[in-house]
C-alpha cells in the first residue's frame, strides 16, 4: 500500500505523538511508500505564522526525508482535481490532499472521519 499522510498524521509521526493510533503506526510501517504533500508543509507554515503550531517549519520540512518519506509536490493536475470534489469538507488543505490521493492514486491516512466520504482511498486510523 502506498500512503499519503494528512498533516496531523505526519506531525504525529515525526513527533512520536501518543495521538497516533496503533493502527496508523502499523499502516505506516507496513507501507510500500509513505508520501507527505507539500500542501502539509504549507499548512504548517501558515499555522506556525498564526501561532497555532510551534516549531521550526524548515526543520519540519526536512523531517520528511529524514523519516524516509517521499515529498509529494503539488501539480496543476492535483489542483484541478479539487474542482471535481463534492463539498463534503471545506478545509482547502484537506481537499487538496484528497485530490492528490485520488490523482496518484494513494491511500490518504487521516484521523478526520469526514474525509472518508470521498473515496475508498481514504483510510481513517
Amino acid at each position: 500500500m502506498r500512503l499519503l499522510l494528512d498533516t496531523h498524521m505526519f506531525l504525529w509521526t515525526v513527533t512520536d505523538s501518543p495521538r497516533l493510533s496503533a493502527r496508523a503506526r502499523d499502516d505506516i510501517v507496513g507501507a510500500e511508500a509513505v508520501c507527505v504533500s507539500a500542501a502539509s508543509i504549507w499548512e504548517i507554515a501558515i499555522k506556525a505564522a498564526l501561532g497555532r503550531i510551534e516549531g521550526d517549519v524548515a526543520v519540519i520540512a526536512r523531517s520528511i526525508e529524514e523519516s524516509g518519506f517521499i515529498e509529494l509536490p503539488i501539480t496543476a493536475a492535483h489542483a484541478a482535481r479539487v474542482s471535481e470534489l463534492p463539498s463534503h469538507h471545506r478545509d482547502p488543505f484537506d481537499r487538496l490532499l484528497v485530490a492528490q490521493a485520488l490523482a496518484e492514486p494513494l491511500v490518504l491516512l487521516t484521523a478526520d472521519r469526514e474525509l472518508a466520504q470521498y473515496s475508498e482511498l481514504i483510510r481513517v486510523a
